[in-house]
């Protein structure tokens, strides 16, 4: 990134998008309270997922090389990307407004749509299931209706603590982002007390190999795991100087990513043996076999027993994932929430979702139907897998992912389609090379989404072609063996049904694009 010599005024008016006069009301009831240590911690907490670390960690090895390998050719354009963008457009809305100004008001209404229905599905998905199986495995079982009170008790907390205003609600990314931190670090810390007692598995050089049946496996999640740059951009104007912050915040947050991901990820792999790190619950297996040295014990057959401060330690933990897990969904909520209000505020969606409480300063009413659409999800998810949780979490995170890369796919060119449109708009941060650097970070960070949405939808795609290793039925989901139409199904329906709903969206704004003229 290459700094201006001098740093403009935040958020001049002369380039902001033409907005509907239903969102220039809307306006004036934002506050700006986001100072950057804020949205440094709002960053943490966006990009650093507990959800994935064991989907990561379940394919051994490689998984590091390629995680390495992705910092170096998605995670850093897409950084320079959303830090030119986010400096050059700092209007609230920031993806939805981006995407407007390059492709017009419908593409950026349905693509937005897309962009905002991830999160309750990610929430009333993955997120609930592993907090869920999280309180069983440390707590105790949750059977029957406990289940379905537990997971909407989980969703409608989040719910509470995202209608609230930003001078408040800031503090739950904070939150999350301390608890990452404190987690993540004591589970390195017991880690290296484990190795001390009991020794580590070793790590075979050639395990480090990538290969293109692993990364086809792992480059959903691990993308996954380095996107939420652009979440800020959403409450540009309830920041103090998003021009100076948002840059400076995408690198040290990225930074702080790379090494919070990392570790947890070696020392899974260090203390559980491959065949017993599961998608779902290798970070709690590992967890629970770490903290034996403070108290339990591990049988011949792999069951762990926590036991005086290893069941504390335990317990203490869980909370904490659990937290995190929580302030995830909460923090991907308060951007995706602000971007999905802004739309339809102009014309991109009905006029009535577009409203800003007056009381708290935020999209409330965006924000009950996400929470009423989270729970809609949980209940019938849950009854159409039986229960089967690492059905329901292959699923509901191969769902996520797959909408929000769709959302990127025309997000991430706007780069390029902007810097041409609006050479003379003020841009902070640029991406070095002039054309061609916008092209290749563009272009790097569009074909990656692109693909890992391929990969979700066929899994394995591209797996034993042109004498590559492997069988593509391998790549499929272990509670979903055998089972790839079903697979497809789950991913596809889905995705019809929220484009559809994304036209709607638009058709409802008519009215207010009328009063626009």
């Amino acid at each position: 990134m290459t700094q201006a010599p001098s740093t403009p005024k935040p958020r001049p008016e002369r380039d902001a998008p033409d907005l509907s006069e239903g969102w220039g009301e809307q306006r004036s009831r934002l506050r700006r309270d986001l100072r950057r240590l804020d949205v440094l911690f709002f960053l943490i907490c966006t990009l650093v997922g507990l959800d994935t670390i064991g989907s990561v960690a379940a394919q051994g090895p490689q998984g590091l090389t390629w995680m390495a390998i992705l910092a170096l050719v998605f995670f850093l354009p897409y950084g320079l990307l959303v830090a030119e963008l986010g400096s050059a457009f700092p209007v609230q809305g920031g993806p939805y407004v981006w995407t407007r100004l390059a492709f017009g008001r419908l593409t950026a209404g349905v693509n937005q749509l897309l962009y905002w229905i991830s999160n309750p599905v990610w929430v009333g998905g993955s997120l609930c299931i592993i907090a869920l199986t999280t309180w069983e495995e440390f707590f105790t079982p949750l059977p029957g209706a406990w289940k379905y009170a537990a997971g909407l008790a989980f969703i409608w907390g989040g719910a509470l603590a995202v209608v609230q205003s930003v001078r408040i609600g800031k503090w739950v990314p904070i939150a999350g982002a301390v608890a990452r931190i404190v987690l993540l670090g004591f589970f390195l810390v017991s880690v290296a007390v484990y190795a001390a007692r009991h020794g580590v598995h070793a790590l075979p050089a050639g395990d480090f190999a990538p290969t293109y049946a692993g990364f086809v496996a792992l480059v959903p999640v691990l993308i996954f795991n380095y996107v939420g740059f652009e979440l800020p951009s959403s409450a540009a104007e309830e920041m103090k100087n998003p021009r100076r912050d948002i840059p400076l915040s995408i690198l040290r947050s990225g930074l702080a990513a790379l090494v919070l991901y990392g570790g947890p990820i070696l020392g899974i792999l260090f203390v559980l043996p491959g065949e017993r790190i599961g998608s779902l619950g290798g970070f709690i297996d590992a967890c629970k076999a770490v903290f034996t040295v403070y108290g339990g014990s591990i049988a011949a057959d792999g069951t762990v027993t926590l036991t005086g401060a290893g069941a504390v330690f335990g317990g203490i933990a869980a909370a904490g994932l659990i937290v995190g897990l929580l302030t995830s969904g909460v923090t991907w909520a308060m951007g995706a929430h602000r971007a999905q209000a802004v739309a339809c505020a102009d014309g991109a969606g009905p006029a009535w979702l577009g409203h800003i409480s007056e009381k708290h300063g935020t999209p409330v009413r965006v924000n009950l139907l996400s929470a009423v659409l989270a729970s809609l999800l949980f209940v019938v998810a849950l009854n159409l897998t039986g229960g089967d949780g690492e059905k329901y979490f292959a699923a509901g995170l191969g769902l996520t992912i797959c909408t929000t890369f769709i959302s990127y796919v025309i997000t991430f060119p706007s780069l390029a389609v902007l810097r041409r449109k609006y050479p003379s708009v003020p841009r902070p941060y640029s991406v070095p090379g002039g054309r061609l650097g916008v092209r290749l970070v563009s272009g790097l960070a569009t074909v990656f989404v692109a693909f890992t949405v391929v990969v979700l939808i066929w899994p394995g795609f591209g797996v034993g072609w042109f004498g590559t290793a492997g069988s593509a039925a391998d790549s499929l989901p272990e509670s979903f063996a055998g089972q790839r139409l079903q697979y497809t199904l789950s991913q596809v329906l889905p995705l019809a049904l929220f484009v559809g709903i994304g036209l709607a969206f638009y058709a409802a704004g008519g009215r207010t694009r009328r009063e626009k003229g």
